[in-house]
């Protein structure tokens, strides 16, 4: 589609870009070195590094072997300003499947454990769930860019100069208000990279992880009926599981029509799957976090 070179240095793309091109250590073998983004708070963020993780595993494998699926652990919340160490661990070259293990480093301590599958792409049984009827086009739904523009504040500069993705929330978002009826605890949301990306499978499927982890918990919040402004919130991702069902690509809009089956002992489920425009299922997701709320 296009090369890297054309996506804009000033671009907020750009930068995502810059931190996800892990580079090889040179002397050690599957090991790569990573920096992060800036963050509100100054922990990385945890799609940041689970797709640094994921694209280290990939340096690894043959390139006709793409991803189906992975599953990850934080372990520690990670630190903006110092390195991150990726070690990358052969756990199978089989015929058909490849399987690695990412160790993401700070300090010597491990931040995010991470399991990655790769298989080559192969005939088989052929279906897949359809995309709600009812929802309308991207262009019919406000961005988040035109929400928070407005808003002297820090992390609203920061949702609408720096974030790399166009994030816009069917039927209103969680930034300033709760969810008016959050009963069923369900949202649905539009996203695309705010510019063209090159044309490289295995960076566009590191980049679904990225973006999703945005917005993997709010069904949680949605349920609970609070806001991401609600006071004494705490919040933070402790697993992440997905699968790959197809090629996707994140500069086209990709819908997620997201869910939260249960919430206890301080802990919610978020799940998601992932629809192109079109219609077509490109990944199913899900993931559990930290959500304290005060008394």
């Amino acid at each position: 589609m296009t090369d890297a070179a054309d996506v804009r240095p000033d671009d907020p793309t750009a930068a995502v870009l810059r931190v996800l091109d892990v580079d090889a250590d040179g002397e050690t073998p599957d090991l790569f070195h990573a920096t992060s983004l800036a963050q509100p708070g100054g922990r990385v963020f945890g799609g940041q590094v689970l797709a640094q993780a994921l694209l280290a595993a990939g340096r690894t494998v043959p390139a006709e072997r793409l991803p189906h699926s992975l599953h990850g652990y934080f372990l520690r919340p990670g630190d903006v300003t110092k390195p991150i160490a990726l070690t990358v661990e052969r756990l199978r070259d089989g015929r058909s499947f490849t399987a690695r293990r990412t160790h993401a480093l700070q300090d010597g301590q491990p931040i995010l454990s991470m399991i990655a599958s790769f298989q080559e792409e192969q005939p088989g049984v052929e279906y897949a769930e359809t995309m709600p009827a009812d929802v309308p086009a991207p262009e019919d739904v406000v961005s988040a860019l035109d929400q928070l523009g407005g808003i002297d504040h820090p992390v609203a500069k920061f949702w609408t100069q720096e974030a790399a993705f166009d994030v816009r929330h069917v039927g209103g978002s969680l930034y300033l208000d709760a969810d008016p009826d959050p009963r069923l605890g369900r949202q649905a949301v539009w996203m695309r990279s705010r510019a063209p990306l090159p044309d490289d499978q295995l960076l566009h499927r590191a980049l679904l992880a990225y973006a999703c982890d945005q917005v993997m918990l709010e069904p949680v919040l949605r349920r609970a009926g609070r806001s991401w402004v609600t006071p004494g919130l705490s919040m933070a991702s402790l697993d992440h599981a997905m699968w790959w069902h197809r090629d996707v690509r994140v500069d086209d809009w990709l819908l997620y029509v997201q869910s939260t089956p249960s919430a206890q002992g301080g802990r919610g489920l978020g799940a998601a799957r992932v629809f192109t425009r079109d219609g077509v299922l490109v990944a199913t997701v899900a993931q559990e976090g930290m959500v304290r709320l005060p008394v």
